[in-house]
């Protein structure tokens, strides 16, 4: 059986799964389908951001539009409006109007070298942001880029010596769950977890449920996202698409990840990143070796492809407002099942 018929075949598992659930824990996940933290996510706008003249407090308006709990922001959406580019009272500007708003404020980059862990722990503290997205982009052997990773993220910990924010590691499409879980070990800071994204296991080889199984543990924000799982030279690539067009199994991901915690809930966002025709090559394959070469790669970025460009921006807009509809749907059907498990004699 392929992967992607694998991934497809597990998404319609998330009703017999609640069926399954003890009476309290049914409650539990109603409760918190209910009120799941959702987070706007810079990424969903990621063209209007670079071609549209999109800005950081964009973001926020429109997060407090649509009811969500905050943002999860790149400190390079906007390029010359980034938070990267604001000098200390735009920073501090930005923080004011979030709080303004009551919303939360997640800042993220992407790479784990001590120059940008630096820059984006300090523009957090500017923004009076609670946590901190990052993850590696080292080329090399695996080895090396797990070893590299380490010695980065041990340098969290002077750089927030007030314990201000949470930080967490992503699964970005080239390193597995149980070397992430090995780099989170020998880190050793209990301010760092996991940021599981819906998507990008499947370029390492691994499939959804299965990654989420081993990260259960770690994982504190989430990326919602579908994606077609496509064949690539033996491994497997991911194309993004529209929320619930694709192969990913969300409702059973967001059963799963809503149950995560006893008394509180241990996912604290759900950020809602559409990224449609986002293209991600595999990176890892079944005869790669013990010491796999892991290429150099850019940051994430999408095509705008050829055509109107304004279409497209529209595009986009429409496309974030239609996954947040289709989330918030899902977790309602999440919310109604759980009751009727809840409610059996």
């Amino acid at each position: 059986m392929t992967l992607s018929l694998t991934v497809d075949a597990e998404s319609r598992h998330w009703q017999p799964r609640i069926a399954t659930l003890a009476p309290d824990e049914a409650v539990r996940l109603a409760r918190r389908a209910r009120t799941a933290p959702l987070f706007a996510h810079a990424y969903a706008f990621h063209l209007n951001f670079r071609f549209g003249g999109m800005v950081p407090a964009d973001l926020l308006a429109h997060a407090a539009a649509q009811g969500l709990v905050g943002v999860q922001i790149h400190v390079e959406d906007g390029e010359a409006a980034s938070l990267a580019a604001m000098d200390g009272a735009d920073l501090a500007a930005f923080g004011a109007e979030a709080r303004r708003l009551g919303l939360a404020v997640h800042v993220e980059t992407s790479s784990t070298e001590a120059w940008d862990l630096a820059r984006t722990v300090a523009i957090a503290h500017a923004v009076g942001a609670a946590a901190m997205r990052c993850y590696p982009r080292h080329e090399g052997r695996l080895s090396t880029v797990i070893a590299r990773t380490i010695e980065n993220l041990r340098g969290l910990a002077a750089l927030d010596p007030a314990d201000r924010l949470r930080f967490t590691l992503e699964q970005h499409e080239d390193l597995t769950s149980a070397e992430l879980i090995h780099i989170l070990k020998a880190v050793d800071n209990p301010r760092l977890g996991l940021l599981f994204d819906f998507g990008n296991m499947v370029n390492a080889g691994e499939m959804p449920l299965a990654a989420l199984q081993l990260q259960a543990p770690w994982v504190r924000e989430v990326h919602v996202k579908d994606c077609l799982v496509m064949p690539d030279r033996g491994g497997w690539a991911h194309r993004a698409c529209r929320s619930g067009e694709g192969h990913l199994p969300m409702q059973a991901l967001l059963v799963e990840l809503l149950l995560l915690g006893e008394d509180a809930p241990q996912v604290v966002a759900f950020g809602l990143e559409e990224e449609e025709d986002y293209f991600a090559p595999a990176l890892r394959f079944p005869d790669e070796g013990v010491d796999p070469h892991i290429p150099a790669r850019s940051a994430s970025f999408t095509d705008p492809g050829p055509g109107d460009l304004a279409a497209r921006l529209h595009l986009e807009r429409e496309a974030a407002l239609r996954q947040l509809r289709i989330v918030r749907d899902m977790l309602e059907d999440i919310a109604t099942a759980a009751e009727t498990v809840r409610t059996k004699p």
